[in-house]
């Protein structure tokens, strides 16, 4: 095969030369290794050397490197392609120079002596040393040139004649020679070796190179110093690579902190800038920065793109043509548009075919490219598991050296890395804006309208970024009798399947507070259908996998008498007029989903203008304290004089809060107020049909004197039929009130709990229309069970007059 080195071909490199760090670790790779071997110095340089051997070393060669002594043998190495090289190495310690033994490693013909025990020997060393290829020079003990090789003074610009016996300073007065010369008479004082590394231009070069340097003593064989040699490694090759790897790393460890899509593509643009780019801009395509799938690309198609992030080494960003957010256009045939349907990055310089199009397309562009001496443009895509995401542009304007084929591929990894991030983030996005909205959808807009009983103000915070959204949830319940429920749940888990089933509980507590349930019946209802729930997506679950809290609290402002109940929530506080804030003492109670266990109620009767704080654990438990500390944050926010709500709530989150919530937050403030006694009026009623006349007359009379006369037709056939039906089918004694409200309300109370139930009446049946009466003159209607018996109620829209 052409190009193919022989198998088993004996040679001997008159270049080769290796260092060797004590751990076996390739430190220098030098030109003529490269050429024997094949490899890159990138892909050797800090890998083990002994991958390049064919064979073992031989034992006696292993004993000289474990007492470091200077070795040479005959070994086969393993050529880039698989072929077997032998070659005759021979290796030599550098002394200690406050670091590990290092080793330079050399082809030889034969073993260099520094006797002359064998012929020719003192000959064949001075040969080796005059034609390294790497620069070699020798000074006394005075750090004076006593030689130098032809490298070092091609290097230096002088013949050896001309610089023998002078210094470093006193050869050349720039300035990185005097510190050459201050470490060559550290090495004289000391004995010891020392490794420098010197980067910069060479004369008449844009690229940055780097030299590695040994400043090595010369010892007699009594040990004492005699001067002291300097070999010049060119490890620009190593050094670029070595740049490379740690713009790699970086990027590893910067790109990609969060799951937010524009904070992604800043992150991958404040990488690039800085000893790769002078600007970088990053654009995604619109859909990928909504969080949305991306949409195909279409050849003959021009696309808009989104100015993501953008980075300059300069401040301000003055190249810009756009602003983060902006709408960026990339025409049909232009570099954009190339690289973006071929999927790989591209180099292009101003003057290249389609630059001057692509550029003149934006006045502001072209303006830019002038005023910054644009150069030299990378455009790189951004793609990830197939799918293109948006384009990288990487420019150079400060920087004199063009984009390179190798730069080109680190760009190409550190936007491959970064495309997952954005990708991951895009997800995201998507996922947690879907959680949000149906969490949203699932909450109170608002409180409802026309509350007298309560005053109502909440807080709802989801979580950051860093967290998918969780199953919080609160709500607002009008009931019969102008009472109100409020509640406050949260859901074990985030994202999406915990917003889906907080929406379903959040429904179940709606329809189970409809049929008036005590509170802690309303609870039992709702562990059984939590763990329905459970077992529907996993038949094999057991009780309390999942799981969920809640606390249920019922106010009627007639009685001023609020019953609670909860399930394993945080107790709520109350704060009386003129009164402390305290936690209310109700039983804890199990949290939802276990099963099996009772839950109990509590009430207590609240002054007017209490005010009722409920939360969820998320406001009073965080990672910097506990549940105890939280709580006493939260009464002493509450602890001020009574302000507007929504005050209050701000209050409370400024105190409580000391840092960004880690999980959802449920506030909800209720301030109580009392019904007025002159709007509510109870009569007791006997149990015979007579009362339905008397009933009838105080429930005209009263709404004469409410000034409710429109209203008094309709609301006395509702008596009628109610009363009838207490008479006929319920228990004694019987009460009827009405209530002034929001709407004009009307209650029959017995002492039957047999449930009143709507049915159609066949054409000659004498009875079963009364309900059905009701239900068409009123707004709604409904029965409730007491602790005596049950009530059946109907509600009515006071007139417009009566709102007036």
């Amino acid at each position: 095969m052409e190009g193919r080195v022989p198998a088993d071909l004996a040679v001997v490199p008159d270049d080769l030369a290796v260092v060797v760090d004590a751990d076996g670790a390739v430190l220098v790779w030098s030109a003529g290794a490269r050429r024997l071997l094949g490899y890159e110095p990138a892909e050797i340089v800090g890998r083990p050397a002994r991958t390049l051997l064919a064979t073992e070393l031989p034992a006696s060669a292993r004993r000289h490197i474990a007492d470091a002594y200077r070795w040479s043998t005959e070994v086969a190495l393993r050529h880039r392609n698989g072929d077997r090289i032998v070659v005759r190495l021979q290796g030599i310690p550098l002394a200690d120079a406050g670091i590990r033994p290092l080793w330079l490693v050399t082809a030889a013909a034969r073993t260099a002596v520094s006797g002359h025990d064998q012929p020719g020997a003192a000959a064949l060393w001075d040969l080796t040393l005059a034609q390294l290829p790497m620069p070699v020079a020798i000074y006394d003990r005075e750090a004076r040139l006593v030689a130098a090789n032809e490298v070092m003074t091609r290097i230096m610009g002088l013949p050896v004649a001309e610089m023998r016996g002078l210094t470093l300073p006193e050869i050349e007065s720039a300035p990185p020679f005097d510190e050459y010369d201050r470490l060559q008479r550290q090495v004289l004082r000391t004995g010891r070796t020392i490794f420098h590394e010197q980067h910069g231009q060479a004369p008449g070069e844009t690229r940055e190179h780097a030299w590695s340097m040994y400043f090595s003593p010369l010892k007699d064989e009594t040990g004492t110093v005699q001067g002291l040699s300097a070999v010049v490694f060119d490890t620009t090759e190593q050094y670029w690579a070595r740049r490379h790897l740690a713009v790699l790393n970086d990027a590893s460890l910067r790109v990609g902190s969060t799951l937010d899509v524009t904070r992604t593509a800043e992150e991958l643009a404040e990488v690039a800038v800085g000893g790769f780019a002078d600007y970088v801009t990053v654009d995604l395509l619109e859909s990928v920065a909504l969080g949305d799938e991306p949409a195909p690309l279409r050849p003959g198609e021009p696309i808009t793109v989104r100015r993501t992030a953008q980075r300059s080494v300069l401040a301000g960003c003055p190249e810009k043509v756009a602003d983060p957010g902006d709408p960026v256009d990339y025409p049909v045939d232009t570099p954009p548009m190339w690289t973006l349907l071929s999927g790989h990055g591209t180099r292009h310089r101003p003057g290249d075919p389609g630059m001057p199009e692509w550029i003149g397309a934006s006045q502001a562009r072209a303006d830019s490219v002038a005023r910054h001496m644009i150069h030299s443009v990378l455009m790189v895509p951004l793609r990830a598991r197939g799918v293109t995401l948006g384009l990288v542009h990487f420019l150079r304007h400060r920087t004199p050296e063009s984009f390179t084929e190798d730069d080109q591929r680190l760009a190409e990894e550190i936007v491959a890395r970064a495309a997952v991030c954005v990708d991951n983030a895009r997800r995201y996005t998507g996922e947690r804006r879907t959680a949000l909205a149906l969490q949203r959808s699932l909450l109170p807009g608002r409180p409802p309208p026309g509350l007298e009983a309560t005053e109502v103000a909440y807080r709802y915070l989801p979580t950051g970024s860093g967290a998918d959204v969780g199953g919080d949830w609160f709500d607002v319940i009008p009931l019969s009798g102008a009472r109100v429920a409020l509640v406050v749940g949260d859901v074990v888990g985030h994202g999406i399947r915990a917003s889906a089933t907080m929406g379903r509980l959040r429904t179940a507590v709606r329809t189970l507070a409809d049929v008036d349930l005590a509170p802690d019946e309303l609870l039992t209802q709702l562990d059984d259908l939590v763990i329905r729930l459970a077992r529907e997506e996993d038949p094999e679950t057991t009780s309390g996998e999942v799981g969920a809290t809640c606390l249920y609290a019922v106010y009627d402002p007639v009685s001023r008498r609020c019953t609670l109940a909860r399930a394993g929530h945080p107790p709520p506080v109350l704060v009386t007029p003129g009164g402390e804030p305290r936690l209310l003492d109700l039983p804890a109670g199990p949290p939802l989903g276990l099963g099996g266990l009772p839950f109990e109620s509590t009430e207590t009767e609240l002054a007017e203008g209490s005010l009722l704080a409920l939360y969820t654990d998320g406001l009073v438990e965080t990672a910097d304290h506990d549940i105890e500390v939280g709580l006493g944050l939260l009464q002493r926010a509450l602890d001020a004089p009574a302000a507007p709500l929504e005050e209050t709530c701000d209050r409370v989150l400024h105190t409580v809060l000391t840092d960004r919530p880690a999980d959802d937050i449920v506030l909800l403030l209720a301030r109580t107020h009392a019904l007025d006694t002159g709007k509510v009026h109870t009569w007791q009623l006997p149990q015979r049909p007579a009362a339905v006349a008397g009933a009838r007359k105080v429930a005209g009379q009263q709404l004469e004197a409410w000034g409710l006369t429109d209203a008094a037709f309709a609301t006395e056939l509702i008596v009628s039929e109610l009363v009838t039906n207490a008479v006929r089918y319920g228990e004694g004694p019987i009460a009827l009130r009405l209530i002034r409200d929001t709407s004009l309300i009307c209650e029959v109370s017995d002492c039957s709990s047999t449930a009143p139930h709507l049915r159609r009446a066949r054409v000659y049946d004498e009875g079963g229309r009364g309900l059905l009466l009701v239900a068409q003159l009123s707004e709604r209607w409904g029965s409730r069970q007491t602790s005596t018996g049950k009530t059946i109620w109907a509600e009515q829209p006071l007139p417009s007059s009566a709102l007036a």
